[in-house]
C-alpha cells in the first residue's frame, strides 16, 4: 500500500446519500470526494448488497476538477456538481485552491 495517511472516517460512511448510493450501484458513479481518507485501494465496501472496491485514493485540487470528474461523481456537469455541494454544506464556499481525497471505485 502506498503511504497513505491514516483514514478519518469508515469505509462504510464513504457513500451514504441515497441517490448517490443508487448512481453508483447503477455504474454511473465511480467516484466520492472527501476531505478525508474513508478507504485504502483494494479496500471492499457494500451499498444495500453491492459489493464494490476501492481503485484508487489520490489528493486533488478541487480547481483542477472538470465535467468528466462530476461526471464521474454522478453529475452531468461540473456547474451542477459544484451548485450541489454547495447547497448540501450551507455556509461553504468553492475554493479552487482546496484539495480533496478522491476514492475512486468500481462493483467487484
Amino acid at each position: 500500500m502506498a503511504n497513505y495517511p491514516e483514514k478519518t472516517c469508515s469505509i462504510e460512511r464513504l457513500i451514504t446519500h441515497p441517490k448517490s448510493v443508487a448512481s453508483a450501484k447503477a455504474g454511473l458513479k465511480t467516484q466520492q470526494r472527501r476531505n478525508g481518507v474513508y478507504g485504502y485501494p483494494e479496500e471492499e465496501f457494500d451499498l444495500d448488497g453491492v459489493t464494490f472496491v476501492i481503485t484508487d485514493l489520490q489528493y486533488e485540487r478541487l480547481g483542477d476538477m472538470t465535467d468528466q470528474h462530476a461526471q464521474a461523481e454522478g453529475y452531468p456537469t461540473l456547474a451542477l456538481y459544484k451548485d450541489i455541494i454547495l447547497k448540501m454544506h450551507a455556509g461553504m464556499s468553492w475554493d479552487d485552491e482546496g484539495h480533496a481525497w478522491v476514492h475512486s471505485f468500481a462493483i467487484k
